[in-house]
């Protein structure tokens, strides 16, 4: 997973997600009523093994291997706040958010200008056609390349070409992504 697509998973949740397995695997067997069954056939393990993963008894317990552990901060990730999740992405796309990042960023200019690409602190609001844009991209499987040039586009017209206004016809170089946040409402 890139900065963006980090950066996007972060702005759409209100509360961290559980980080001890147990806490996962509680949050899990509440999301699905208890059932120990639900939950393995979720994980695609057997109900026995979830049985073991959360039992009290001494001795009893087996903790859950390293792939086993990926599989759990998947399924909580994607059951996390799906609500909170659906309502700030629909502000997102209607109001637009303020994306903050530092990056490489600039035309792609003769060495020397100003406006050559050099690593920058930028933060900048961008419409919600943007932030549409990049969630659709992002449910389509789009990778972190394709949303740094669709984030490139956006910020060359907010940040460079002052709405359209200026520098008509320059390229955007957007890359070398140290973190990407984004802020909703």
């Amino acid at each position: 997973m890139g900065q963006i697509e980090q950066g996007l998973e972060r702005a759409l949740r209100t509360r961290p997600v559980p980080s001890s397995i147990e806490a996962r695997l509680r949050f899990l067997l509440a999301a699905h009523r208890g059932s120990t069954r639900s939950v393995a056939t979720v994980l695609r393990v057997s109900q026995r093994t979830v049985q073991r993963w959360v039992t009290k008894k001494p001795g009893a317990c087996r903790t859950p291997g390293l792939t086993q552990s990926r599989v759990i901060e998947e399924a909580v990730l994607a059951r996390w706040q799906p609500r909170v999740r659906a309502r700030l992405r629909a502000r997102a796309e209607a109001e637009g958010f303020v994306f903050h990042t530092r990056a490489r960023f600039g035309f792609a200019a003769a060495a020397g200008s100003s406006d050559d690409p050099r690593v920058r602190w930028i933060t900048q609001d961008l419409p919600g056609e943007v932030a549409r844009e990049l969630f659709a991209a992002r449910d389509a499987g789009a990778g972190e390349q394709q949303q740094t040039v669709i984030l490139a586009r956006a910020l060359g017209h907010a940040y460079f070409r002052d709405g359209g206004r200026r520098a008509h016809g320059l390229h955007i170089a957007f890359s070398d992504v140290e973190f990407a946040d984004f802020s909703i409402g």
